[in-house]
């Protein structure tokens, strides 16, 4: 193994890249890298932006929608890592990351229980058929019923990032080290294992994997999507989605780290540092790509695909040529979530606790609100007719956005 004593200004553009573009942990493994990084301070140039950019100003705009909080409640800091709350038909269940696990009532947010389960959550939550699921930085899985009662505790081969939502009686756990095993949602059993060789120098993330009609879909490092069979874990097929470049480790990152998207007849993912790809559901076959960075991930609803690009950049794609429909760039560098379009909105979170509100047709700004517990750094989701936000402090928001009069 190559190694190197890479300097301390070296790291802390990592570091810098990280804070200003939100790029979730880059994994500075000494003992992983084969080359060292630029010594340069400054925001590496495939950024798209220079390195003394600051975060854009919030500017006025003609208010014609409004955010209302109808609960809150605060379930614990997350810490370093990030993940969504799971939801059921009548409850909400998160976790904090010192190992705090709790149910809300969906309605009302009031805590039915709370549990400690004694591990590290690094990843989770997860939730379906009777079970709710979270996995720790040993590679712990724990299934509890719906009372809190713990049914199983398994073990991956390393720590948990994400995990699926149980279908057809399996649970996709995504590990640390690149690999998905297939679990019996009954015992915790492991049933199958997808495992593939990584680059050196990996964006660490929570990318989760879409299950749709007895299929997985993930993307991985160096810019691979797969389709595997949830049953026994066979590969229906991969294709490439970006093809790494660059002369440093640094620049070669192409890595896949949010959700694909999926719906009945394509699958789209996308790369950091790199580019945004759709492919037949079926076959894997390409149907079109073009050059777009993000970290963030993506949304489909309807015709279009809504994404939220490197920098801060809100796209509207077409979903079928991926031509852009609007574009809208006011929120540039402010770590903004991937937006989740509801109703005739699209909404985003920013690093200082912004929600913003955009017009599904044009990209205007419609609607703000600041909530009170810092930084949104998970895309929201949708509950009932409105929105669940959670920051990174554990606060967690039901709100409902609407026209005004």
């Amino acid at each position: 193994m190559n190694t190197c004593a890479c300097s301390a200004p070296s790291i802390a553009a990592g570091l810098k890249a990280h804070n200003k573009l939100g790029l979730g942990l880059l994994l500075w493994s000494l003992l992983a890298l084969g080359g060292c990084a630029s010594t340069d301070e400054s925001i590496p140039d495939w950024a798209g932006v220079k390195g003394d950019a600051e975060p854009a100003k919030l500017v006025e705009f003609s208010e014609t929608a409004k955010f209302e909080v109808r609960w809150h409640n605060n379930v614990g800091d997350l810490g370093a890592d990030l993940w969504q709350p799971a939801l059921t038909k009548d409850a909400i269940y998160s976790a904090s990351g010192k190992g705090s696990l709790m149910r809300l009532d969906r309605a009302t947010g009031k805590q039915v229980w709370r549990i400690q389960t004694g591990i590290v959550v690094s990843g989770g939550v997860a939730a379906g058929d009777g079970l709710v699921l979270i996995g720790g930085d040993k590679g712990e899985v724990l299934a509890y019923d719906e009372d809190g009662k713990l049914r199983w505790r398994s073990r991956v081969s390393s720590e948990v990032l994400s995990m699926s939502k149980v279908t057809d009686g399996m649970v996709m756990v995504r590990s640390g080290d690149g690999r998905i095993a297939g679990l019996k949602a009954a015992d915790g059993k492991r049933v199958w294992i997808y495992e593939r060789s990584t680059p050196v120098l990996v964006v660490r993330n929570h990318a989760g994997v879409f299950i749709q009609r007895g299929v997985a879909y993930a993307g991985f490092a160096g810019g691979k999507l797969a389709a595997l069979s949830i049953k026994d874990g066979e590969v229906l097929w991969e294709a490439m989605v970006a093809q790494p470049r660059g002369n440093t480790e640094l620049e070669r990152i192409s890595d896949i780290t949010s959700e694909p998207i999926v719906d009945d007849q394509q699958v789209c993912a996308i790369a950091f540092q790199g580019r945004i790809a759709c492919f037949d559901i079926a076959q894997g076959s390409p149907l079109w790509n073009r050059d777009i960075s993000s970290d963030k991930g993506m949304m489909v609803l309807s015709k279009y695909l809504y994404l939220s690009d490197v920098s801060g950049s809100i796209f509207a794609l077409d979903k079928t040529t991926g031509s852009t429909t609007w574009k809208n760039g006011e929120l540039l560098m402010r770590g903004i979530t991937a937006p989740y379009a509801v109703g005739n909105f699209v909404v985003v979170g920013d690093f200082e606790g912004y929600l913003h509100s955009l017009n599904r047709e044009d990209g205007s700004v419609v609607a703000r609100i600041k909530l009170d517990g810092g930084a949104i750094k998970s895309a929201p989701l949708q509950i009932d007719d409105g929105l669940l936000v959670q920051t990174l402090n554990g606060e967690l928001y039901s709100l409902s956005i609407t026209k005004k009069p």
